[in-house]
């Protein structure tokens, strides 16, 4: 008897134009220590699977058809209080965005003591004393004062392995892992990945792993599904799966993963899937608004440079300053990005990569150290214009478009925004011109000028960043994990779009990644990052090829091994 089966499952979403049928009569089942796999185009219906399993899909969503059993009891038609007391205690739900699943009002250890409490029925000490172990467990370094520290106290990856601990605290039956190492680098998902893996093996748990990272798929789990728009079209062994396809979807799926042993002009595109969005190829950026001459001043040396940069937060306030407790995100660190280059910076979560880009466009400010851009040090700029002029040479694509578009405004307000402030445009009639043309630039058209970001995909919205970002004519454009939430077949549009601007309008890029394979494509050279310091900057290929420390050693072999 399989401990978890779902058989012939069909979830509809009711609206205006009738209803979406969001999965399609879609059979599955997990063995007690299995690991399967689920793969497909964003919107596939991958993630609604693992919701319709413990009854959280989004009103107005409902399961039409089907049914779900766990270990030979159908738990789909119970009521809100038994599905309840199944809900994670017996199937335990790890999220893909750690901040939906954290309460930013409570400190980590609160949350953890108040579910393994209610699960588990320990005494508050016995609570706190499992809480402490199990973030030592995913890797959370002096767990027991951390344990005390609020959810916006960690960084992205910190917070992922938070979650991961709450979904394990009541030692579920089964977990359903939503996308579980998105956010994390090469060596913390190694450990991640290496912890649900053992997880599995020792407490015989079932799990089902919903990731678009066919590395992932690879290294971990027994058995793949892949799903195309709401149906399954492909599932057997992971070998069988990811190196003899045999449906055209998942070959075409396959072709579009970066390659991590060599590098490429352009990524391969999903051809299966009908309506990809990619830009004419005669358009011709010299021939637009974007292509004029920039209205900026000439000058000679690297467009950024860093000098002894140094970062810290306080971590416990005292009464007086000198009592305070601090955490160094910056150690001092010095390099430089030459005109026209992509300049990639890697490293583990936590070792300062995003802390970097918001010192170098002032959203921190530095505790010490000096940066230039444009060979100006805007630390030491008093003009306030002048400031403006060197800010908008510096725009900035962070990784979650959601987060970081106004909801409340139309794309097209939303782009000519920088535009109207930087006084970019004559009048309201150019302003519409410039955002029409950066929609057409991105792949959107103008037609999306009128709608709100959340009608929009991820991808999508990802490309309202990219014109918004691109709004100030700027020589620089970092990037901030630009592509990590995206599957495959997007971060390869993606990514050819990032391309085709940075040659067409001679940018220079920070490109700030944990995907190695991407950063190999991506980048002309790279630094690696670890605990707030800079430890090795080569040549990629050089870097890929023969790295000469010891940790960029480490970090590489931690590499995904998914070859195709």
């Amino acid at each position: 008897m399989p401990l978890l089966e779902i058989k012939n499952l069909t979830v509809k979403f009711p609206s205006r134009k009738g209803d979406f049928t969001a999965v399609d009569d879609v059979s599955l089942s997990v063995e007690p220590g299995e690991i399967l796999g689920i793969v497909g185009e964003s919107g596939a219906g991958k993630s609604t699977v693992g919701n319709a399993i413990i009854s959280l899909l989004d009103p107005p969503g409902y399961v039409s058809g089907g049914s779900v059993w766990l270990k030979g009891e159908r738990i789909d038609d119970l009521d809100e209080n038994l599905q309840s007391a199944i809900r994670g205690k017996r199937i335990g739900m790890i999220f893909q965005d750690p901040l939906t699943s954290l309460n930013p009002l409570e400190t980590v250890g609160a949350q953890l003591i108040e579910t393994i409490i209610l699960h588990l029925k320990l005494d508050e000490k016995a609570a706190r004393a499992r809480a402490v172990d199990l973030l030592n467990q995913v890797g959370i370094e002096n767990a027991e004062e951390r344990v005390d520290q609020f959810p916006h106290q960690f960084s992205g990856g910190m917070r992922q392995r938070v979650v991961i601990a709450l979904a394990l605290c009541s030692d579920p039956e089964v977990v359903i892992a939503d996308e579980p190492t998105t956010a994390l680098d090469v060596s913390i998902q190694a450990q991640i990945l290496g912890l649900l893996r053992k997880l599995c093996e020792d407490r015989n748990v079932g799990m089902i792993m919903v990731t678009h990272d066919m590395g992932v798929i690879a290294e971990v789990t027994d058995r793949v599904a892949v799903m195309y728009r709401g149906k399954l079209v492909e599932i057997g062994k992971t070998d069988d799966v990811l190196y003899r396809p045999t449906h055209d979807y998942t070959k075409s799926l396959i072709s579009a993963v970066p390659r991590p042993d060599k590098k490429v002009d352009r990524f391969p595109l999903v051809t299966y899937i009908e309506d990809v969005t990619e830009r004419p190829d005669d358009m011709k950026l010299s021939d637009m608004w974007l292509g004029k001459t920039r209205d900026y001043e000439d000058f000679d040396g690297p467009m950024l440079t860093v000098e002894n940069l140094k970062q810290d937060f306080v971590t416990k306030r005292g009464i007086f300053k000198r009592n305070h407790k601090y955490f160094t995100a910056l150690k001092g660190i010095s390099f430089d990005i030459k005109q026209g280059e992509v300049f990639g910076i890697v490293g583990e979560s936590g070792s300062g990569k995003s802390t970097i880009a918001r010192c170098v466009t002032g959203i921190y400010e530095p505790t010490a150290g000096d940066i230039s851009i444009c060979g100006a040090d805007l630390n030491k700029l008093k003009d306030k214009n002048r400031r403006n002029y060197y800010r908008r040479q510096t725009q900035m694509v962070f990784q979650d478009p959601f987060s970081s578009l106004n909801g409340r405004m139309r794309v097209e307000n939303i782009i000519a925004e920088p535009i109207v402030f930087h006084k970019q445009a004559a009048d309201k009639a150019e302003v519409k011109k410039i955002v029409d043309e950066l929609l057409e630039t991105v792949g959107l058209g103008i037609g999306a000028a009128r709608k709100f970001p959340h009608e929009f995909s991820g991808g999508q919205r990802q490309r309202i960043s990219i014109a918004r970002a691109l709004a100030t004519r700027p020589r620089f454009l970092i990037c901030d994990e630009p592509t990590s939430a995206l599957d495959v077949s997007i971060q390869a549009q993606i990514l050819n779009l990032l391309k085709d601007l940075q040659e067409e309008l001679g940018l220079t890029m920070m490109f700030i990644s944990h995907d190695l394979p991407v950063i190999r494509q991506m980048c002309d050279r790279v630094a690696v990052m670890q605990s707030g310091e800079i430890l090795e900057i080569a040549e990629t290929e050089a870097l890929f090829n023969a790295p000469q420390h010891a940790y960029t050693q480490s970090l590489l072999g931690l590499m995904p091994k998914f070859r195709h």
